[in-house]
């Protein structure tokens, strides 16, 4: 029997993306071709390893177990090369960072940028998901670092606090409570929330600082991403608790407006991530102690009210 690597990859390419003609367009093959990979490969195991029987290909009891092992493999076959790039250095090689929707929308570019002016011969991509997307893609192994709101709990990951941020309530400036000195909860009884979607961390924290304001049963709607947020703000749609990252431009701007509530939401960390078991390549370790030197971030926000 004969476990042919190639074809292992294809095989893990169909089951990732459900599909035989999914799988081809990825790997630039031609859909024929990616399904006799794949039968050729049955015939070499002399099982069935995906059900074709319906209409996204699935894999069988026996692709399902190989398709772990798969996993296992090629990830063992990235840390070879990040073994061997140890000894090259940083002249060349590739970094993918993974990020949760704000710290990968707002704190990620501008330091990857930061990283290809030190290591112009990196290639350097980026991820940017919800903390649930983010999570199972280092899990997997398909990432090899992450930085997200929040502290995961998966025992097979390290997290290192990096960065620190904070709520701030935003309105927009016409709303009648922008004009005030101070806001208490009970002021915000009859407002309509907007919060971020199921499976991000900020939704967590804005279902906690809601609880703390005992506004739990207040009147909600669910938006997926910040910066959508934002523009419902703007709106007049509702009120938004979001990270003060996402909106200082915004602030500085006058299209948004920060409510001084008091009390004032929790902080939360914003952590760096990786696996346990992972070899890290020479790559993610300078991004990694670029990443601690940052300190502070971000700039502050102007007052309620000020130019």
């Amino acid at each position: 029997m004969e476990l042919n690597l190639h074809r292992l990859w294809i095989f893990m390419q169909v089951v990732e993306h459900q599909g035989f003609s999914a799988a081809a367009h990825r790997l630039y093959m031609s859909q024929p071709s990616v399904s006799n990979q794949v039968r050729r490969l049955e015939q070499s195991l002399k099982v069935t390893l995906i059900d074709r029987s319906g209409s996204r290909a699935r894999p069988t009891a026996e692709g399902e177990v190989l398709a772990e092992y798969g996993k296992r493999v090629f990830l063992l076959a990235e840390e070879a090369v990040a073994a061997v790039q140890q000894v090259s250095g940083l002249a060349s090689g590739r970094l993918l960072v993974g990020g949760s929707t704000t710290v990968g929308t707002y704190l990620l570019p501008p330091l990857l940028a930061r990283f290809q002016e030190r290591h112009p011969g990196i290639e350097c991509h980026v991820f940017v998901g919800n903390n649930e997307a983010v999570l199972e893609r280092l899990l997997a192994g398909d990432i090899g670092v992450a930085v997200v709101a929040g502290a995961p709990t998966a025992s097979q990951l390290v997290v290192e606090r990096v960065l620190g941020e904070r709520l701030v309530l935003i309105a927009a400036p016409g709303h009648p409570l922008a004009a005030r000195d101070e806001v208490s909860p009970r002021d915000l009884a009859g407002c309509r929330f907007l919060l971020r979607e199921p499976g991000s961390q900020t939704r967590e924290l804005q279902e906690q600082v809601l609880a703390d304001w005992e506004l739990a049963g207040v009147s909600r709607g669910d938006v997926w991403g910040p910066e959508a947020v934002k523009q419902c703000v703007v709106a007049g749609l509702g009120l938004a608790l979001i990270s003060e990252h996402a909106v200082v431009d915004d602030v500085r701007a006058g299209t948004l407006a920060v409510l001084p509530v008091s009390p004032v939401p929790r902080s939360r960390p914003v952590n760096l991530v990786r696996r346990r078991d992972r070899l890290l390549s020479p790559a993610e370790r300078a991004f990694i102690e670029l990443l601690r030197s940052v300190g502070e971030w971000p700039r502050e926000l102007p007052a309620a009210g000020s130019s």
